[in-house]
């Protein structure tokens, strides 16, 4: 099939959040004719599911007279990742990110600044109403309006290049043709590529088949058309984990993560201070420690009957608060039991021999637990004491979980401008990318305490790739 040539100064590929914030800037700001490549049917992508992003001294901030500024910030993420992190890049997202947030409120979107965590400091954390999905719509309709072409349902497979190395276009396939798209520029946002089971084996040695994924099957599309196009790599074999979870069941999956829960592993020793819940990236961290990454989350009758009347302690963001009652939980643990996943039983002898444990093992742990929660200490952990609640009231639950992650992070090789480098560390003229396609603003454990950096990073590097790509080709 002979390919349709099409025309453009600009080609995007993806059009999740990255993908969106840099088709605005092309076109409503910058006045570029902008292709737009998308390869689901909707866009948005992971960005869907985000509920906030980072930023240091936003208009919100002020308004609500956080102290957050960029050069504590800036220096945090550094010491955190031990300056691993590309520190001209990261200053570059910090700088940018304050004006995102009022480039964004400026767009009708309302924000507020809210904790991560309990006691959460500095607030970073700015949450949308209507979430990254409501963004992605704002996004797209300016899109349309500014006269983008969207092409939906079409896959770019391959970038092009001149006999100079710079970018000439890209080949892309939809359902019933095959495209050919000149441009000067390619900016890639398509994702990373948590659905691609060969590239996670390949870049990450925990990976394991017990670990799902709560995001898209996004297949690292763009990474593997950057490596193609001579571009070099930085920070592959990054999760943004979370766990320990449970796949399908939002109600067993919040219990199980309640902190005053007990977690072990197929042992049937703890080997984490369960607080931890909190803080998933960290506990996912602790779980794939494990044998075959596997825990189970144990609790009393007393613990379900608190979270069913009272409400469970530790939300999950904005969309399970704080304080929630799970009221069908009983229906939805019983649903589990007949699929394997959980067990109720009327002694720790029972929960042993379902996981496959020798009964004096688990009720060694349970009774130190206890021992401690008597105490009021936890010798093992340091837990917090108000989360020390013994377990004594059958009958026992206890949930299979199993590690999971949101999108993968890092892979092409990026300067703070967005622009793609070759193995020389020489900018590959024309081509640029933006989100957790690419790597250098993340080390190996997403840091919680700066909260929402990946949407936040998605959206301040798409709106800078387009900055820079539309300099280029109005350059050129």
């Amino acid at each position: 099939m002979n390919p349709e040539t099409l025309e453009a100064q600009v080609v995007i590929v993806g059009a999740g959040g990255a993908g969106l914030a840099a088709a605005v800037v092309a076109t409503a700001e910058k006045g570029l004719d902008v292709v737009v490549l998308e390869k689901r049917r909707k866009t948005g992508g992971n960005s869907t599911m985000a509920e906030g992003l980072f930023a240091a001294e936003s208009v919100v901030q002020k308004r609500m007279k956080v102290d957050a500024r960029r050069d504590e910030l800036w220096r945090l993420a550094m010491e955190y990742s031990h300056w691993k992190l590309n520190a001209r890049l990261w200053r570059t997202f910090i700088d940018k990110s304050g004006d995102t947030i009022e480039w964004l409120e400026n767009k009708g979107l309302k924000f507020k600044v809210v904790p991560l965590f309990p006691n959460q400091v500095p607030l970073v954390w700015h949450c949308m109403e209507g979430g990254g999905t409501a963004t992605a719509k704002v996004l797209e309709k300016e899109c349309a309006a500014a006269g983008v072409r969207m092409l939906k349902e079409t896959a770019a497979r391959k970038i092009l290049t001149d006999r100079k190395g710079g970018i000439s276009g890209v080949i892309a396939s939809a359902k019933n043709r095959e495209l050919k798209i000149m441009a000067k520029s390619v900016i890639i946002a398509t994702g990373g590529y948590a659905g691609n089971k060969e590239l996670l084996k390949k870049y990450y040695p925990d990976y394991s088949e017990d670990m799902f994924c709560r995001g898209l099957p996004h297949m690292g599309d763009g990474l593997l058309m950057a490596i193609e196009a001579g571009a070099a790599t930085e920070g592959l074999g990054i999760l943004q984990l979370s766990g320990p979870n449970f796949p399908g069941n939002r109600d067993c999956g919040v219990v199980a993560q309640e902190p005053n829960t007990v977690w072990v592993n197929k042992r049937g020793e703890r080997f984490v201070d369960e607080v931890m819940g909190y803080n998933h990236w960290e506990s996912g961290n602790a779980l794939t420690r494990q044998p075959e990454k596997i825990s189970y989350s144990l609790f009393d009758e007393r613990i379900k009957q608190r979270v069913t009347d009272e409400g469970i302690i530790k939300g999950w963001g904005l969309r399970v608060l704080s304080g929630t009652k799970l009221t069908d939980l009983d229906k939805k643990l019983q649903m589990e039991v007949a699929e394997g996943r959980v067990r109720i039983a009327g002694s720790w002898d029972e929960i042993a021999e379902w996981i496959g444990i020798k009964p004096a093992v688990l009720k060694a742990t349970i009774d130190e637990y206890n021992a401690f929660c008597d105490d009021g200490y936890d010798r093992l952990f340091a837990k917090d004491r108000r989360y020390l609640d013994a377990l004594r009231t059958p009958p026992y639950y206890a949930i299979r979980c199993q590690p999971s992650f949101m999108s993968t992070i890092g892979g092409i090789k990026i300067n703070h401008r967005m622009e793609v480098l070759d193995h020389q560390d020489n900018p590959i003229p024309g081509l640029y990318a933006a989100g957790v396609d690419t790597g250098g603003w993340e080390t190996d454990t997403y840091n919680a305490i700066l909260s929402g950096t990946t949407y936040g990073f998605s959206m301040n590097s798409g709106r800078i790739a387009a900055e820079n790509a539309t300099e280029y080709v109005l350059e050129k």
